[in-house]
């Protein structure tokens, strides 16, 4: 796989949760993190995704927020 987004993470599937049209992807990225995906349904069987699968979690944002505890 060749892709030009930097903001990558690698992990494994902990869960995959399907839903009426869309499935909830949960990745474990280490450190104690999980990040989780909203993707289709279609997605997750064309990618064969399933527990235990290494992946990558791909995050695509045009902006980036940062917050301090007051």
């Amino acid at each position: 796989m060749k892709i030009s987004a930097r903001n990558r993470l690698k992990g494994s599937i902990v869960e995959v949760r399907k839903g009426q049209t869309t499935a909830h992807v949960r990745i474990d990225v280490g450190g104690g993190s999980v990040v989780t995906a909203s993707i289709t349904n279609e997605a997750v069987d064309e990618l064969g995704l399933a527990v235990g699968q290494v992946c990558y979690a791909i995050i695509k944002a045009s902006d980036v927020m940062v917050g301090l505890e007051s």
